[in-house]
């Protein structure tokens, strides 16, 4: 899968990187809203029920009371939750939305009452000739870089997701020629904190651009030397002493929670699992 990210430049000039929510996303954000709001309709509906049956019979029909509030909702719901949560409806942030300006700023009442009010007269529900808008609406999003609806392009703002995906970043494993070295080494010094600071450099180096990368890199082969004996064999690349004991530690690890487990088994049988038959 491709990610598609965007560099906006804030108003201090500052860039920063951002993922348009497309189609599919904004599509079941929208279904979410739209269940909250037929909720909304169908309370307020009763409620005007009620009070249309204390008014006088010509004061206003129930036809357009009930046109009254979809309007109210439609146009209400989204201005105000987009207005009180920063640029997130109930929809968006199920699905790790969020509106914002297009220089990458909060939103206010006006965006999120000017992307209402496009959304209720031209896209949805789409009070002007429904079916044509609607489609001119889907093109014009599938058309945007950025994903933007009309109502974005009116109010001067964009979707897009919170919740970037992480990369996998993979540590190798033991190099070959120092496994005899590293299964003899003595590695108790090397605690968990800098084991881990190792491994997010083992796992993201190609990342760092130099110089910066060699310093780094030297520098934690100097640490994790001077706590692990005996020395690794003459000529080892600081790169692959690193890797090698991670590799290492790992798998003394998982030798250790075997026979952790080993014995559990043979003491409590059956201790912390489940039954055959949840397990089909």
């Amino acid at each position: 899968m491709v990610l598609t990210v965007r560099v906006l430049t804030t108003a201090e000039a500052v860039e920063i990187d951002v993922r348009p929510a497309r189609l599919g996303s904004r599509a079941i954000a929208l279904t979410f809203d739209i269940i909250v709001q037929a909720m909304l309709v169908g309370i307020l509906m009763t409620f005007w029920l009620i009070v249309s049956e204390l008014l006088p019979e010509d004061t206003l029909l129930p036809e357009t009371g009930r046109w009254i509030v979809i309007a109210i909702v439609a146009v209400g719901y989204p201005t105000f939750a987009e207005t009180v949560s920063n640029g997130r409806s109930l929809g968006k942030a199920v699905m790790g939305l969020r509106v914002i300006r297009e220089d990458g700023g909060p939103i206010r009442a006006r965006h999120a009452f000017t992307r209402a009010l496009i959304g209720l007269s031209i896209e949805w529900p789409g009070l002007l000739i429904p079916y044509v808008t609607w489609a001119g609406s889907i093109s014009t999003m599938i058309a945007s870089r950025r994903g933007r609806r009309l109502g974005d392009l009116a109010a001067g703002t964009l979707v897009v997701h919170e919740r970037r995906p992480v990369p996998w970043n993979i540590v190798p494993g033991m190099p070959a020629g120092l496994s005899a070295w590293a299964y003899t080494a003595d590695l108790s010094a090397v605690d968990d904190s800098l084991a881990e600071a190792v491994r997010q450099f083992a796992a993201r180096s190609h990342q760092f651009a130099e110089p910066h990368r060699a310093i780094l890199g030297q520098s934690l082969f100097a640490e994790v030397k001077a706590k692990v004996s005996p020395d690794p064999p003459p000529g080892t690349a600081p790169w692959l002493f690193l890797v090698a004991v991670l590799a290492e530690r790992r798998r003394r690890s998982a030798a250790q929670l075997a026979a952790t487990r080993a014995v559990t088994q043979r003491v409590l049988p059956g201790f912390g699992q489940l039954p055959a038959n949840s397990r089909r």
